[in-house]
């Protein structure tokens, strides 16, 4: 699969992933946020709660669940952009942050708060 195909793929799982959380009471502030960093997928409110959201799908375990990729280095690499974000969006350092993946795998959807 090329790039544009797997970049198109990945939007449309972040749109899915942005509904869902949506439906569970978040709303959604950005999507794709992008900076020499780094990118996060979502990025969304709850409450007080400023959620920076790591999307991942697989068709199948073929390859593992979609929550094991995301390892140390993504942690570091979203927490690094996140922070960049806060900065350069005026949020004020005393603003609850929290980071929840949502794995897609075929059509179940599983959130995580809080998962790293």
């Amino acid at each position: 699969m090329g790039s544009v195909n797997r970049r198109k793929e990945g939007s449309f799982y972040e749109r899915r992933a942005g509904d869902y959380l949506t439906g569970q009471g978040l709303t959604l502030v950005e999507f794709n946020f992008s900076c020499r960093l780094g990118e996060i997928d979502l990025v969304a409110r709850e409450g007080t709660c400023l959620v920076f959201v790591e999307v991942k799908y697989r068709r199948s375990r073929r390859f593992g669940l979609p929550e094991e990729a995301v390892g140390p280095s993504k942690m570091r690499t979203i927490r690094k952009v996140a922070g960049y974000y806060c900065l350069t969006h005026g949020i004020c350092q005393t603003t609850p942050v929290r980071f929840d993946l949502v794995a897609i795998e075929g059509e179940e959807i599983r959130h995580y708060r809080g998962a790293f």
